[in-house]
């Protein structure tokens, strides 16, 4: 999932964006309005997570700006203003939660597990097929009941693949999930981790769909 970051506070940023990566999402940073309904119009992000003092507009107007464009992208509030009203006003212009300053990040990353849930990204904690599982809350893999070590790309792409059983995913569609605007990916990128997923899952249970993408083989791992 990726995931827009406004927030002008430069060391809150980076702190934010790194508990965040650690957690599989990838995480685009603007510090201003402006780039953010730049980025936004882009189309590339699924989810906002939006500071109210920005250098050059509220936070509000930024909102009230792109819900006014039928950009309906879940918001996350993030702010010091914390009184009532506050919470009533940026509920009002269409932000999807509100989660006052100062605040621990395990809550903020439960909110967001929440709005994937919503979104239809994340449906449960628990993912599987055939003897793969995935426990998402504590990025595991699990085979045949056993712990398997992967790099945290390689759990993003397994769970991608697995959270869309029966779809096929396009080498475009993985890399966006697993890489941030403006990363050089390698041609071959896709591949190599598509390479070192197999040698660690059961036969077989990555397939290649060629000229298209990739996709769980159900019919060798149903269930």
């Amino acid at each position: 999932m990726r995931i827009l970051l406004v927030e002008d506070d430069l060391a809150l940023s980076e702190a934010l964006s790194k508990s965040l990566r650690k957690q599989g999402y990838a995480v685009n940073c603007v510090f201003n309005g402006k780039d953010a309904i730049a980025a936004l119009a882009s189309d590339d992000c699924n989810l906002m997570i939006l500071d109210l003092g920005l250098p050059d507009m509220d936070g509000l107007t930024l909102l009230d700006k792109i819900r006014k464009q039928k950009n309906n992208i879940p918001t996350l509030i993030l702010t010091a203003r914390d009184s009532t009203s506050d919470k009533i006003q940026g509920l009002d212009k269409g932000a999807d939660d509100y989660l006052p300053k100062p605040f621990e990040m395990s809550e903020l990353l439960a909110r967001l597990r929440v709005m994937e849930r919503r979104l239809g990204t994340s449906q449960q904690s628990l993912v599987s097929c055939g003897p793969v599982s995935l426990d998402i809350t504590h990025h595991l893999v699990i085979i045949n009941d056993q712990p398997v070590e992967t790099s945290r790309r390689e759990f993003t792409l397994l769970k991608s693949l697995m959270e869309n059983l029966g779809r096929i995913q396009s080498k475009q569609q993985l890399e966006s999930k697993l890489y941030e605007w403006g990363d050089e990916v390698a041609s071959n990128t896709i591949e190599v981790h598509i390479h070192n997923l197999r040698k660690k899952l059961p036969n077989e249970f990555i397939k290649t769909v060629r000229g298209v993408g990739y996709s769980i083989n159900q019919r060798a791992y149903p269930g």
